[in-house]
């Protein structure tokens, strides 16, 4: 057996600091963190257009007529995709980057399902980051510069595109204490606290 490698997922509500944490633990853990890096890999191995695979990214699916239509004409599609949805498409090419990128080395990845991708990697901890309201609005008031009640709205909206996102093309549900090793308010402990947490277990696994 080769060395064992250390592979986290980090799932996370808006606001809750997921990118934060993640570059944070990864740098501490000397290794490669993936979020939007993740994208442009994509792009490239799969040959979609990267703006395509960022149009789409952690996005619920689509109707069926949606699909078809979009399908393949023009949009910088790879060729032989033809009668796969666009939506699972995208997920598809995401789903085997993460895979081949878990072969490689090991790596923090946030969201795009990374859980369900490697669930059956015995070096996998995964990680649910949540946080308090008020916690979540004022952070993302900071990124956004909205005002409170839009903040709210946004906040909203993106946690639900993701939630339908992992529940349509994982067969976990998405912020559900039994689907991750490690649920972690991010409100209650900090952003270094959340990675000193996610560095014990690492230490403690079996």
């Amino acid at each position: 057996m080769g060395e064992r490698k250390i592979l986290i997922t980090i799932g996370r509500q808006t606001g809750a600091g997921g990118r934060s944490v993640g570059r944070a633990l990864a740098e501490r853990l000397g290794i490669s963190y993936y979020d939007k890096e993740l994208l442009d890999r994509a792009a490239k191995e799969s040959g979609f257009a990267p703006e395509v695979i960022e149009r789409h990214d952690e996005k619920p699916t689509h109707s069926f007529l949606y699909s078809l239509v979009m399908d393949g004409h023009g949009l910088g599609f790879p060729a032989g995709y033809g009668s796969v949805p666009l939506d699972h498409q995208i997920f598809l090419a995401e789903f085997n980057t993460i895979k081949k990128i878990a072969e490689e080395e090991s790596c923090v990845i946030v969201g795009r399902c990374a859980d369900y991708a490697l669930e059956e990697n015995p070096d996998l901890l995964t990680v649910f980051l949540y946080a308090d309201e008020d916690d979540k609005i004022a952070c993302m008031m900071k990124e956004s510069g909205l005002s409170e009640t839009k903040t709210r709205e946004l906040i909203m909206k993106q946690d639900h595109m993701r939630a339908n996102y992992y529940n349509y093309f994982s067969s976990k549900k998405w912020g559900n204490s039994n689907t991750y090793d490690l649920c972690i308010n991010t409100s209650t402990f900090g952003y270094e606290g959340t990675v000193d947490i996610i560095m014990k277990a690492i230490e403690n696994r079996k």
